[in-house]
């Protein structure tokens, strides 16, 4: 009933394969594009999983300290956050409670959610890390385990926080609990994780491995200066409609930017990692009203805005320092079968990247 009133219909292909998988019990290396759905292919079976072993609300309501039975792991706040949205949406009157925890808010808030019940939690490595040692949470009764966009987070720096969570707390060891790894790119790093988190598992890959989705169309632009680069970001807003993210390198970039557009009279906000927790929710929540349809961020966006249906040009003002960066990026021009364009501004500092 409650994947009818998201109105899922036909599922992507991740999940028409890496569903069944879960199901049979086995664990998971999931490679498959940026957007083709990969929140509900593991959210679909952690939940039928523990509906069918009646194991909903088995933590004591009112505990001082939580023992979820899934645990997911995602790089960012913003992802963290909209993961555990759509697992509440899946898990509507099931009795399957999600709670979610990220660094950047109260800490007080966080546990009095645990406290009234928590079965699934989506976390952050670091606040996850932080509440594991002050003996909030215990990881001794996780089933099921998931990474998303597990590529990410080594590029973040976050292996040795996960292998600690993983290999250094109390969690089961693999063979004692159901893993899923979801990763769009699958580099030489995420090859030696997957053998070290997983048993005997399934190897499955949508699409080509590291690839942009056929839907998006693909321009490069090569300008000379900054100047001429503010030119061109100026003449595409005008000429495509509907929302627009701005990829920026850094912080005061993305602030100068923003700055810049909203003098020459386009609505536009931004985020990055020096922004509050609030103040960048306030952002995207703005973005995804149309309120400002310019959205200028570094590459802290890429893992948050899964659930904004309608961006129609993703601009790389600044290229990323590598190929999976730029895949991670165009991507969100793919939501919901939706076509997109992907444009890349290319300066002579870029030819390293050629």
């Amino acid at each position: 009933k409650n994947i009818e009133r998201c109105k899922f219909k036909n599922p992507t292909p991740v999940q028409k394969y890496a569903i069944p998988i879960s199901e049979a019990g086995r664990d998971l290396m999931a490679c498959a594009q940026t957007g083709s759905g990969k929140t509900a292919a593991f959210c679909f079976p952690i939940i039928h999983g523990i509906l069918t072993r009646g194991l909903q609300g088995h933590n004591q309501r009112g505990g001082r300290k939580t023992y979820p039975l899934a645990l997911v792991i995602a790089p960012t706040r913003e992802l963290a956050i909209q993961i555990h949205e759509e697992s509440r949406k899946f898990a509507y009157q099931t009795g399957v409670a999600s709670c979610v925890i990220y660094g950047g808010a109260p800490a007080a808030q966080q546990f009095r959610e645990m406290e009234r019940g928590c079965d699934i939690l989506v976390a952050t490595p670091g606040r996850l890390i932080d509440l594991v040692d002050r003996a909030k949470i215990s990881l001794s009764e996780v089933r099921y385990l998931a990474l998303d966009e597990a590529d990410r987070m080594l590029d973040m720096g976050f292996e040795p926080q996960i292998r600690q969570i993983v290999e250094q707390r109390d969690m089961p060891p693999t063979g004692e609990r159901q893993t899923m790894l979801f990763s769009a790119t699958f580099p030489r790093e995420i090859q030696r994780m997957a053998s070290d988190f997983l048993k005997d598992y399934i190897f499955l890959t949508v699409g080509r491995v590291g690839s942009s989705h056929t839907l998006i169309t693909q321009q490069i632009e090569y300008l000379r200066s900054y100047e001429d680069k503010k030119s061109m970001l100026m003449d595409l807003v005008h000429a495509v409609k509907g929302l627009t993210l701005v990829f920026v390198e850094t912080k005061r970039g993305a602030d100068q930017l923003e700055d810049w557009l909203s003098r020459e009279g386009f609505p536009s906000t931004s985020i990055h990692g020096y922004r509050t927790q609030q103040v960048r929710e306030y952002a995207l929540n703005s973005f995804r009203s149309g309120r400002t349809p310019i959205l200028v961020t570094t590459d802290v966006a890429t893992l948050g805005l899964d659930d904004v249906p309608h961006v129609s040009h993703v601009i790389n003002f600044d290229l990323p320092s590598n190929i999976d960066g730029y895949v991670h990026r165009i991507g969100l021009t793919a939501r919901a079968g939706n076509k997109g364009l992907a444009t890349a501004f290319f300066t002579d500092k870029d030819a390293g990247l050629a």
